[in-house]
């Protein structure tokens, strides 16, 4: 018998993968090649399976991005401008994305989206949350967090009144972010590959057992809840002024206490952090956020629950 705590969900038909969102991440970019001409591994006989590469001229110049970050622009104003030529070709790209996989917010749009990143930071496996009331997606993590065990998993809850993302995998109805770190820009590690593809595994064996009818009792995961963004020092032309403290350096998803070192200046001056209660950060240093003035962001442990949940075609 089912219990009362349990929501029925529809089945999970239609899952995507997408690779080279930033087209020097080389993680997602490598695998999604390779599933496109041998997908067998990412297969499971009650879903289809689309492997896509997003940005395939950032990919092809193994750079970020052409004009514009396309893991920034599915908002409606982008999704609705008209097309012109001088339309920033991320911004076109976009509404591509879109017409394919959505429309964003509409029934038709894709089930889910797994969307492949790395990151300079060291940050390890971490999964990316956009809505903490997604029993699915909470359920998911959960069982990819056992899957993954001893090995540590993040989850990081985006979700904030005033950061707005407007993400690729946004136009999903499951938008599932995956950051695999440390790796350089434009290079490929094996144990980096690795974690992302295991990931991607029990993601997909997840959404396969629950379409087959597996119930999934109520859970509850920690994740990190991101509270503010912190820029570097800076002079009066805007200038960094210091760098990351090595105390702090590598050390995403540790804890930060009132009075502990987060920069150094040249000159050897150490800035020490300022605040009332514990924060835990991440994106430590990533060199990809240098042009968002971006040195870290603050993190605060939460716990979710998740309400159970089964198929409603089960």
């Amino acid at each position: 018998m089912t219990s009362c705590y349990v929501v029925h969900e529809a089945p999970v038909r239609r899952v995507a993968i997408f690779g080279g969102t930033h087209g020097n991440e080389l993680s997602g970019v490598f695998l999604v090649k390779h599933w496109q001409e041998n997908g067998a591994e990412i297969q499971r006989t009650s879903l289809e399976v689309k492997p896509f590469i997003t940005n395939p001229r950032a990919v092809k110049k193994c750079t970020r991005y052409i004009d514009c970050d396309l893991n920034r622009v599915f908002d409606s104003d982008n999704l609705g401008m008209q097309v012109m030529d001088n339309i920033p070709y991320e911004v076109r790209r976009a509404q591509e994305i879109n017409h394919i996989f959505g429309p964003k917010d509409s029934d038709d749009a894709y089930d889910l989206i797994f969307d492949l990143h790395n990151t300079t930071s060291n940050m390890g496996g971490t999964l990316i949350l956009e809505n903490s009331r997604n029993n699915f997606i909470i359920q998911m993590f959960h069982y990819i967090k056992n899957a993954l065990t001893p090995n540590s998993c993040p989850v990081f809850l985006i979700e904030h009144p005033n950061l707005k993302y407007a993400t690729t995998r946004s136009i999903a109805k499951h938008p599932i972010g995956v950051e695999v770190g440390p790796q350089p820009q434009g290079v490929l590690r094996a144990d980096i590959l690795d974690k992302m593809r295991k990931i991607i595994k029990h993601g997909l064996d997840f959404v396969h057992i629950f379409n087959e009818g597996k119930e999934f009792p109520p859970c509850t995961i920690e994740v990190y809840k991101i509270m503010e963004k912190v820029d570097f020092p800076r002079n009066k032309n805007d200038e960094i002024t210091a760098v990351i403290h090595p105390s702090l350096q590598d050390q995403d998803w540790q804890p930060l206490n009132n009075g502990d070192p987060i920069f150094l200046t040249i000159d050897g001056e150490t800035i020490t952090y300022e605040g009332d209660s514990t924060v835990y950060p991440t994106f430590v240093n990533e060199a990809a956020y240098y042009e968002k003035k971006q040195a870290f962001v603050k993190t605060v442990k939460i716990k979710l629950t998740a309400k159970g949940i089964r198929s409603s075609f089960s």
